[in-house]
């Protein structure tokens, strides 16, 4: 339906339907207007199924109802640098919160954002206001503008507050190697990244996240969301999660498996934890979504458990109340494991969250609401259907053992969220079916254990049946037959891969010979520890057009897994090609997106800025050396024309200025300076300064013009180009752009 035609819809509507109607007015709150058909909140197998089972506390089934049916708050977390996130926190707090504290909208006094009361250093944030709401007073408009910008250059996500507990209680480190099996859309993603360069001053961390996803199209949907955070320690892939490639890693010249320390398991699950967002839940839910689901997610958690390295941590969670998807999954994988894993206590992990702990019996339902409390008990025509994992098991001290009640439910009227699962398990030693005894010399080897292969149990049957030594060996045996070429990371040859989406672009690295680098490393005067090694591109013929950087760990991943693993995206662009570069002794520009990696190898060309020079050079388009301060013109007078780095130092005896450090990518011109800087990152910085900027105001001579057409100057507009369309508000203590000066001639000078 067209927006003219909705307009139209919308007034024809009886009176009762926009005001006073029963429902109208919450389902216009939760989001739906447009005249669609109320959604009865109802379900009332959903309801005889959860009292049965009793995961709701004696006496609060009212409250669990009810906070069901209200719409869900919003929530942001704070992303980026610990240094960044702290001036956003400050920005947030101390302006836009404080302008909405007296704030009244329709006569109702505005709820002011709180924090989560759980999530470390008030990074996270929840709020009742709906969009209706954000759009009907200028202070709040402005706060909404904050929110989507922010959120469109990485420094703010939208992310739901139960989904931000998983990565939380994985505890990453920096030097943690972690999966995340099925990763997409990638809030938690970017979560993990996070907590990898959780030290600003370490550019390559030595972790690295592989993020995975079944779903060719969400894998695309994974890039953004990671590219936002501009890491070189991301690979994203595309596998399903149950049969996820074994990698290797080269060790001091030997192939050797690669194991993970921390694996995140959010599995697909039925959903009815998210009711109050995913409204269609309601009318679409039935007990046969979980036994259809259950399986898969036995399979995935088993999976992971395989490629967890021992004392690893491993963390399995959905967004689903319901035991067959929760306990069911964790009791079997804890069975099969014969003591591998087992369920860690973090209870105290997260002081200030409510949760229930994991039930230790639970029966299993049909779809037509028949209750089976045991395996034996299902007819022979249902086994298809129900499977012997499903149950609890019937050995008592077994069943203490395993610690069910370390798991954690958390139920929606207890915090105002969303409902969830989480379980979060240890790794002691190898899986049962990954252990083999030691090989005698001159004796056969004795076959590989693949687990039970009693029909009742096939559900709980180990993914792979072959163990870490056959799949080191095999790896040599790929490495050893000489068909790949040196540095080139392809796409898998196998053809039914392919039929999965889009034919990706090869990985190659720069060979140590390559000509185009030394120019580079001239120009830029790069320190001689940098990773010259860990440069790639993305083409094996013609000009190179971008460079890319991973760390060496990812390069590592890389060229010793290019035949069994689909890789969607990886790296961080570092530099850009110059259509007339030659002529400025370097081919290749520096690209905003990669400048915090590079920065500390870079030895020349930066020019370290005041706060006043930063404003001037974010609001104006090649402001000329004349409208810098002295100390900037008297470094760029005597650099050559070319790529530059524009580095802003705090100054720590002015607590009321911007307190983190910013580093640009910028063009010394013949007369002036510019930036490459996207627009949300400028309106990010000039934020962090004070500055106020409303982009759909414009005011006259303050826009800023995107790249002259023909030009002398560098680059392609790819990164810049019409990015660039931002101008001070009126309150900013900034020239307005004058616009270039003819006699100038074209843009960039």
């Amino acid at each position: 339906m067209g927006r003219r035609a909705r307009g139209r819809r919308l007034q024809q509507r009886p009176q009762g339907a926009e005001d006073g109607a029963e429902g109208g007015g919450k389902r216009r709150e939760a989001g739906w207007e447009g005249g669609y058909p109320e959604i009865v909140k109802e379900n009332k197998l959903f309801e005889h199924y959860y009292q049965e089972l009793k995961i709701v506390p004696e006496g609060e089934w009212d409250q669990f109802m009810e906070a069901l049916r209200e719409p869900l708050p919003a929530t942001l977390r704070i992303t980026g640098y610990k240094s960044h996130a702290k001036e956003i926190l400050h920005c947030l707090k101390n302006k836009y919160f404080k302008e909405l504290e007296d704030l009244e909208v329709d006569g109702q006094k505005v709820e002011v954002p709180q924090p989560l009361s759980w999530y470390p250093e008030e990074l996270a944030w929840h709020t009742n206001l709906s969009r209706k709401i954000l759009r009907k007073s200028p202070q709040l408009e402005k706060f909404h503008q904050f929110l989507v910008s922010e959120t469109e250059s990485g420094n703010i996500s939208r992310q739901e507050a139960v989904s931000m507990i998983p990565p939380l209680l994985l505890n990453a480190h920096p030097h943690h190697k972690i999966l995340d099996m099925c990763a997409a859309p990638g809030s938690k993603t970017t979560q993990l990244i996070e907590m990898l360069h959780a030290d600003m001053n370490v550019p390559f961390p030595e972790g690295f996240v592989i993020a995975n996803d079944v779903d060719n199209k969400r894998c695309y949907l994974l890039v953004h969301q990671a590219k936002r955070l501009s890491s070189p320690c991301i690979m994203v892939v595309n596998h399903d999660a149950s049969s996820i490639p074994r990698l290797t890693i080269d060790v001091n010249g030997k192939k050797e498996i690669l194991f993970y320390d921390r694996i995140l398991c959010d599995v697909p699950c039925s959903g009815d934890g998210t009711m109050r967002k995913n409204i269609d839940v309601w009318k679409k839910w039935t007990t046969l979504n979980s036994l259809q689901l259950h399986g898969l997610q036995l399979r995935i958690a088993t999976r992971g458990a395989e490629q967890l390295v021992e004392g690893g941590r491993m963390v399995y969670s959905t967004c689903s109340l319901n035991p067959i998807e929760d306990e069911a999954v964790i009791a079997s994988l804890l069975e099969k494991s014969e003591g591998a894993l087992e369920l860690a206590d973090v209870s105290s992990e997260l002081p200030g969250l409510k949760w229930m702990p994991g039930i230790t019996q639970w029966k299993v339902m049909t779809k037509d609401g028949q209750w089976f409390s045991e395996w034996e008990a299902v007819p022979h025509g249902r086994h298809t259907q129900i499977r012997p994992t499903m149950f609890p098991p019937k050995d008592p001290e077994r069943l203490q053992a395993m610690h069910l009640e370390r798991c954690l439910r958390i139920l929606p009227h207890h915090q105002n969220t969303g409902g969830f699962f989480v379980a979060v398990l240890v790794k002691k030693s190898s899986m049962p079916w990954n252990k083999r005894p030691p090989k005698l010399q001159g004796e056969p080897r004795e076959p590989v254990r693949s687990g039970p292969t009693d029909p009742a149990e096939l559900e709980s049957k180990p993914v792979g049946g072959i163990d870490d030594t056959e799949i080191t060996e095999r790896a040599e045996n790929v490495e050893n037959n000489g068909s790949k070429k040196d540095g080139v990371c392809g796409p898998p040859p196998s053809k039914k891969m392919k039929l999965f989406g889009f034919k990706e672009d090869p990985f190659v690295f720069i060979p140590e010979d390559d000509p185009l680098f030394p120019p580079i490393q001239k120009f830029y005067a790069l320190d001689p520890s940098f990773p010259k090694m860990n440069l790639l591109t993305r083409t094996t013929e013609g000009k190179k057009r971008q460079l890319y950087m991973v760390s060496k760990e990812l390069r590592n991943v890389l060229l010793n897994n290019s035949e069994r693993v689909k890789v969607i995206n990886t790296g961080i662009k570092v530099w850009c090609r110059n259509n007339s570069g030659e002529e400025f002794d370097c081919a290749f520009r520096l690209a905003q997106e990669g400048i915090y990696t590079l920065y500390p190898f870079i030895n020349s060309r930066i020019i370290t800025v005041s706060m006043e020079d930063v404003k001037i050079l974010l609001t104006q388009e090649n402001p000329f050396f004349r409208k810098l301060s002295s100390e900037t013109y008297s470094q760029a007078k005597d650099l050559a024309k070319g790529s530059i780095v524009l580095k802003y130092e705090p100054d720590p005896t002015k607590p009321d200025t911007l307190q983190c450090p910013i580093v640009l990518c910028g063009w010394r011109g013949k007369a002036s300076i510019r930036t490459f800087v996207p627009k949300n990152e400028r309106l990010h910085y000039l934020r962090m300064m004070g500055l106020e900027v409303l982009a759909e105001k414009k005011k006259e001579g303050a826009v800023l013009a995107p790249e002259s057409a023909g030009g002398s100057g560098p680059p392609e507009a790819e990164e810049a180009g019409a990015e660039h369309d931002v101008e001070p508000a009126a309150s900013a203590s900034v020239d307005a752009a004058p616009g270039p000066d003819p006699a100038e001639g074209a843009l960039p000078r």
